[in-house]
């Protein structure tokens, strides 16, 4: 399921006592433990101080240096912190992030990999990484066991990102706040503050948009097609930002 090769980087975040590193090690020659609890940091360094293929980073995960190299996560990752992971990984880090297995609280992982949108960054994510619901995972698997259900999601890495650049991903989360800033409208109603209409009509045609129905109901391949041509049709100068 996780595809780990003996070379990748592996992230643990939120290592706890380690129960997915012992076997990420097994496979991995460079995996890093991240874990912020300190009875727990010291635990892991017990656990793995014979063994070089491990670094425990004790520290929250938002204070964490992620490598500037492909990497890829497998872990269950603190509930609490969800958001700010899948926003570091699959926007902040895109350029570095190749594949991950996460679990994760059960209606997290049902929005993060649903296709009816009402937040821009998951648009974004949707258009540059696979995401699928592996299955639902039952409380009484964990120790102790938590008292939310959570599911394992895979993702992986669209080939659409090999040319993406820090611009160029800004640029693109801005027409995407532009779009979702009122996502029940009508997508002509939007697409017109933006192109004129001839070129609304022609957009419909090229990518079978849905004019009449609410911009949420959008895939997240018709909004990067809006993007491209927004680039060539639309002046610079009208472009949204932030």
């Amino acid at each position: 399921m996780a595809e780990v090769q003996k070379e990748d980087i592996v992230l643990d975040i939120g290592a706890g006592s380690g129960f997915l590193t012992v076997h990420l090690v097994k496979h991995s020659t460079n995996v890093i433990a991240i874990e912020n609890d300190n009875r727990l940091v010291s635990e892991l360094r017990s656990k793995f101080k014979a063994n070089k293929n491990v670094t425990i980073a004790g520290l929250d995960y938002r204070k964490f240096l992620v490598p500037q190299k492909k990497f890829k996560v497998i872990s269950n990752i603190p509930f609490a912190l969800t958001s700010e992971i899948l926003k570091s990984l699959m926007y902040t880090n895109i350029e570095f992030f190749k594949q991950g297995c996460l679990i994760m609280q059960l209606e997290s992982a049902k929005k993060l990999v649903r296709k009816k949108y009402f937040n821009p960054y998951a648009v974004f994510y949707h258009t540059f990484f696979e995401m699928g619901f592996i299955y639902e995972i039952n409380p009484d698997s964990f120790m102790p066991p938590p008292t939310v259900k959570s599911a394992l999601v895979k993702i992986g890495k669209k080939k659409c990102t090999d040319n993406i650049g820090v611009e160029m991903k800004e640029k693109y989360l801005s027409f995407l706040h532009f779009m979702m800033r009122f996502p029940d409208l009508p997508l002509k109603t939007v697409l017109k503050k933006l192109f004129r209409k001839q070129q609304v009509r022609e957009l419909a045609e090229s990518y079978g948009l849905p004019l009449d129905k609410p911009v949420s109901l959008m895939s997240a391949e018709q909004f990067l097609g809006c993007f491209v041509r927004m680039l060539t049709l639309v002046p610079i100068d009208y472009h949204p930002n932030l």
